[in-house]
């Protein structure tokens, strides 16, 4: 199976359970894998694949007005996003908070979800 990755994609996002998260959105880090259908480069066309941009577009989009609590959450949203909504039969999806915590750089989750989850390079 092919995929297409998108990594270190940063965006605002409304997500946390604790009062100082709910007054400002966060920089949350992404690093998206989806699968694409078989064949899709090989007519050299967009409409053959899944376009990134637009993936990326959406994200940035939804997350701008809707909060979560939970990271799990958030990544459970887009990893049904991908799928439902741009047709990728799977996806990885490792979502971090930036600078939450003292000493730790990132804290986050990851979710996959699909058929025939491929092992995609991390």
């Amino acid at each position: 199976m092919n995929f297409i990755f998108v990594e270190g994609l940063r965006v605002d996002a409304w997500v946390g359970i604790y009062a100082h998260e709910r007054v400002v959105p966060q920089t949350v880090e992404f690093d998206l894998s989806f699968g694409i259908p078989e064949g899709a480069g090989s007519q050299d066309n967009i409409v053959d694949t899944i376009d990134y941009a637009k993936v990326v577009e959406r994200i940035r989009l939804e997350l701008a007005s809707r909060h979560f609590n939970l990271l799990e959450a958030l990544g459970e949203f887009v990893a049904d996003l991908v799928c439902g909504q741009f047709a990728a039969p799977w996806v990885r999806i490792r979502i971090a908070k930036l600078g939450v915590m003292k000493g730790v750089r990132r804290i986050g989750v990851c979710i996959e979800r699909g058929t025939g989850l491929p092992v995609a390079p991390e």
